[in-house]
């Protein structure tokens, strides 16, 4: 039995109101909200609630937390502790906190149920209160004291079942409602905009960063760099094309997915003409350029051996200046054995040419198995750079490696309970929800994990090109598969956990899905069904992030 909490990881002022918190957090059930340190504002002030419980069926505590000595001397209170002894005024800071939250609900189009039944409170969980206490703006069932600590949630819920007369407690429903409202969902589009623009610059600089893994790898031509998802390796992948490009090097920068291999291409063709590589593209197309016939999609033993085959051939015939100097392959661990060779047979010097590999073991998601056939110095990155720590946290269990998370905090992540049979209309309302709530259409993207939406299916009957270009289009949000998302990324995901063709790489796809989001992901599924492929610190990152 224990409550949700706001946000995840909460900034508390004082011990005592740690431990406050803590202790009623373990003695509320689970469907019980407790929104922690939310500042409300006016025209006057800005005013801080220590502690909002919400709970279905009785009502909303706002609770002032005040630790050390508390004494009422006179009418006044009196906080003692840390070598100072100041006046305080917990009793009025918890009412006004109480109708600052009755005004914000009143004021949010989504709050349609009325004035909720609320109640203010005061604890004191360092303070004895003596046996006669009683104030005026207090009465003894108000105040909670150290020892009330222990039963704090049947004080709560007495103090609000003396309100039975005055207002209908909140439904479970309700309750979503408000932790919605209090998450600040519904900021005018303007400023939605403005935020996902400075995150981006964020994450831009501290990518940016990670060229010094580069600078000291200058002299090396032979390299593996390994990191988890956010860890900047695409950007390191497009700097480091960059610097030999512009160095007189004839560069090729390859992928094995149509979606990430547009991604280079429209980034590289915003550089100087004299940094663009020779080429950008997936690893096939580079054969089928050569001259290797087209073959179609569903012709597995075409892509895996005979393009592969024809390339080396067709790369020893080559003449030396259609050979490159240097190349660049990112998402690498989507590469075939059988693929390497034509990789190193496209170099002018196949023996000593530069080779930079950047891949995510966990992120194998594709039954062929493959590492690449020459020595590569191996190179770590430990730090994630793009995703929110409430996201970061959804897929760190899922990682091969752990990561230090330097995206910064952001909104809980939303689970969607629903069956796997009505994951993907549940994850239509969800993207719905999100443009009415102001996010623009080019930053959501609605992902599948089994069988494709029908929208991406209806688009890719345009074919390949037509189809990746509605991911730069701002008319309508992106419809994608995890398969085809991955090295890709949208500010805002909804990812609707339908299943999986092969649950021995579910794992895999799991990852990558939770993993596309960089600012707000919505998950909509079946826990039994996510918890058997991703484990239990998955699951327990979901409820704990709010179930809807």
């Amino acid at each position: 039995m224990t409550a949700r909490i706001y946000p995840a990881e909460p900034d508390f002022e004082s011990h005592a109101e740690r431990l406050f918190a803590d202790a009623l957090r373990e003695q509320l059930p689970d469907d019980a909200v407790m929104v922690c340190g939310q500042v409300f504002s006016d025209r006057r002030e800005d005013r801080e609630a220590d502690v909002i419980v919400v709970w279905p069926g009785f009502g909303i505590a706002v609770i002032e937390v005040k630790g050390g000595s508390v004494a009422l001397r006179g009418g006044e209170w009196r906080q003692v502790g840390g070598g100072l002894d100041k006046r305080i005024r917990p009793v009025d800071q918890a009412k006004k906190c109480k109708y600052l939250l009755r005004d914000y609900l009143r004021r949010d189009r989504r709050w349609t149920s009325g004035d909720p039944r609320m109640v203010h409170l005061v604890a004191l969980p360092a303070t004895t209160l003596p046996a006669d206490f009683d104030a005026p703006d207090a009465p003894r069932w108000m105040v909670l004291d150290r020892a009330d600590c222990s039963s704090a949630a049947d004080r709560i819920a007495s103090a609000l079942r003396q309100l039975e007369h005055d207002t209908e407690p909140p439904s479970l429903e309700q309750v979503e409602e408000l932790v919605e409202c209090m998450a600040g969902v519904g900021i005018p589009q303007q400023d939605l905009a403005a935020g996902l623009l400075e995150r981006e610059a964020e994450c831009d600089l501290l990518t940016r960063d990670q060229a010094r893994v580069l600078d000291m790898l200058e002299g090396n031509a032979r390299v593996e760099i390994r990191g988890g998802a956010g860890s900047g390796k695409t950007w390191l992948a497009l700097e480091k094309a960059r610097r030999l490009t512009a160095a007189g090097q004839r560069v090729a920068v390859m992928c094995y997915s149509r979606g990430l291999a547009e991604f280079l291409k429209r980034r590289i063709a915003a550089w100087p003409a004299k940094q663009q590589p020779a080429y950008v593209g997936t690893f096939h197309y580079l054969g089928i350029g050569w001259g290797v016939p087209a073959g179609s999609d569903d012709d597995s033993t075409y892509w895996e051996e005979f393009l592969p085959g024809e390339m080396v051939s067709l790369a020893g015939a080559l003449p030396e200046a259609e050979r490159f100097d240097a190349i660049v392959i990112d998402e690498a661990q989507d590469f075939a054995e059988s693929w390497w060779p034509a990789v190193v047979a496209s170099l002018r010097s196949p023996d000593d040419g530069c080779l930079y590999v950047f891949a995510d073991e966990g992120q194998r998601v594709f039954a062929r198995q493959g590492r690449p056939t020459v020595a590569l110095t191996p190179i770590n990155l430990t730090e994630n750079l793009r995703n929110t720590k409430q996201i970061a946290g959804t897929f760190g269990s899922l990682t091969t490696s752990q990561m230090k998370n330097r995206g910064g905090n952001g909104v809980p992540v939303r689970f969607v309970q629903c069956t796997t049979d009505q994951t993907v209309d549940v994850a239509d309302d969800e993207a719905v929800r999100l443009l009415d709530d102001g996010w623009p259409a080019d930053a959501v993207a609605l992902l599948t994990t089994y069988r494709r939406h029908p929208e991406q299916a209806a688009r890719q009957k345009g074919g390949p090109e037509a189809y990746w270009d509605s991911f730069w289009e701002d008319e309508d949000l992106f419809y994608g598969h995890v398969l085809g998302f991955k090295g890709l990324e949208r500010p805002a995901v909804v990812l609707a956990v339908n299943g999986f063709r092969d649950e021995v790489r579910a794992r895999e796809m799991l990852y990558v899905g939770l993993s596309r989001a960089r600012d707000l992901l919505v998950v909509c599924g079946d826990l039994d069904l996510i918890g058997r492929v991703g484990g239990g610190g998955v699951v327990r990152r979901l409820t704990g992030g709010g179930v809807a």
